[in-house]
C-alpha cells in the first residue's frame, strides 16, 4: 500500500489574485512566487507552496481550515490586530491556535514551528533565512518519542 508522505502544496480560491497577494503581503511582508499565470499565483514556502486561484464562490468556511506553520505566531496576531483582522483560535495538542479568515472566507490556522512536530530540513531552513530557528522542548518530546529527533 502506498504511503501519504506530506502536503506538497495547498490551494485557495480567491475573488482577486493582486488583492489575495496584497493581503499575504500585508501580513507576511514581501513574498517570493514561484511563478504567477492568469487567475493563478504560487506563494513559496521553501519546498512547499500556496496556490492561489481566482474564482471563489462560495460562502465563509467556519470549520474547513488549513493549518500555516509560522516562525513567529505572536507576530503574526500583531500584525492581524493592526490591520484589524478578526481572529480566534482552538485548543490543540501543541496548545492553541491562531485563526483568521482572508477577505474571501478562507479559514487559516496559523501555529508556531517551534510547538510542532512538523520539521524542515536544514538545507531548507538555510534557503528560507530561518537557521536559527529550534523546536520548543514539548516539541522535542514529541519527535523523541517517534524516532524523529
Amino acid at each position: 500500500m502506498p504511503k501519504l508522505v506530506g502536503i506538497n502544496h495547498i490551494a485557495l480560491e480567491v475573488g482577486d489574485i493582486d488583492e489575495a497577494l496584497a493581503f499575504w503581503e500585508s501580513i507576511f511582508g514581501e513574498l517570493e512566487l514561484r511563478g504567477r499565470m492568469t487567475g493563478m499565483a504560487f506563494i513559496d514556502m521553501g519546498d512547499q507552496f500556496i496556490a492561489l486561484s481566482r474564482g471563489r464562490t462560495q460562502p465563509r468556511d467556519d470549520e474547513r481550515h488549513f493549518g500555516l506553520v509560522v516562525d513567529d505566531k505572536e507576530a503574526v496576531r500583531e500584525r492581524l490586530k493592526e490591520l484589524g483582522v478578526i481572529t480566534s483560535g482552538r485548543a490543540v495538542m501543541s496548545g492553541t491556535t491562531l485563526d483568521f479568515w482572508d477577505p474571501w472566507g478562507n479559514q487559516i490556522q496559523v501555529v508556531d514551528y517551534r510547538d510542532i512536530q512538523f520539521t524542515k530540513t536544514d538545507g531548507v531552513l538555510g534557503i528560507m533565512g530561518l537557521e536559527r530557528l529550534e523546536k520548543s522542548e514539548r516539541a522535542r518530546d514529541e519527535l523523541r518519542a517517534k524516532g524523529i529527533a
